[in-house]
C-alpha cells in the first residue's frame, strides 16, 4: 500500500481527530471510518434495518500501521460480536476490556463470535455485505451494538480491538431472532 508520506507522518503523530464520521486527518485531508449495520429478523421478517458509524480504536489504528508500515502481521480472520450493555465505545478501548465495558453477549447459537468475511477493497472500501455476520439468539436480550476484534471466542480479552459501535436504538431480540451484522470500512481522500 502506497500511501502519503504527509499521511503516514500525520497518523505517526497522532495528527488526527475522531469525528461523528470517523478518524480525520486534517493536513492530509484524509477520512478513515466504517460503518456497521443492523439487520434485526423475527420468524424470517425483517423487522428493523440501522446503520451507525463506529469509531475506530487506538488500538485498532496502532494495527493499521504496525502492518503496513512496520511488518507486522495481518489478522485475518476478524470477528464481529455483539455487546448488551448501555455502552458507548471509546477510541481507548481495548481487546483486553471491551468485553467487560460492554457486556459482551454470548447468548446466541454459534459456537464463537461471527467471522468477518469481507470481500477484496475495492474504492477505498472493503465490506462483508456478501456475507453478513448471523447471530441466532438463544435468550431474550437487549442488543446495544457490536464490535470486531481479532480473537474468535465469546468473552475473550487477547488480540486486538479494530472497531467498536453503539447503535442508534437498542435491539430487543428473544430467542431465535436472528441480527445480521454488515460492517463497511472506507478510506478517503476528502
Amino acid at each position: 500500500m502506497n500511501l502519503p508520506k504527509s499521511l503516514l507522518n500525520d497518523l505517526k503523530r497522532h495528527g488526527y481527530e475522531f469525528t461523528e464520521n470517523g478518524l480525520f486527518v486534517p493536513r492530509a485531508n484524509v477520512m478513515i471510518g466504517g460503518i456497521m449495520t443492523f439487520e434485526h429478523v423475527r420468524g424470517g421478517e425483517l423487522i428493523e434495518v440501522e446503520h451507525a458509524h463506529n469509531i475506530v480504536t487506538n488500538q485498532g489504528l496502532n494495527h493499521i500501521l504496525d502492518v503496513v508500515l512496520h511488518g507486522t502481521t495481518a489478522v485475518s480472520p476478524w470477528y464481529i460480536a455483539p455487546f448488551e450493555g448501555n455502552y458507548t465505545p471509546l477510541a481507548t478501548d481495548t481487546a483486553a476490556n471491551i468485553t467487560a465495558n460492554s457486556t459482551e453477549c454470548t447468548a446466541y447459537d454459534e459456537a464463537t463470535r461471527v467471522e468477518y468475511n469481507e470481500a477484496a477493497a475495492s474504492s477505498q472500501s472493503t465490506t462483508n455485505s456478501a456475507n453478513k455476520a448471523t447471530f441466532t439468539f438463544n435468550a431474550t436480550k437487549t442488543i446495544y451494538g457490536a464490535f470486531l476484534a481479532s480473537a474468535s471466542a465469546k468473552s475473550a480479552t487477547t488480540g486486538t480491538l479494530l472497531a467498536a459501535v453503539k447503535a442508534g436504538t437498542s435491539k430487543a431480540v428473544v430467542s431465535a431472532d436472528q441480527l445480521l451484522i454488515t460492517y463497511t470500512i472506507s478510506a478517503t481522500s476528502t
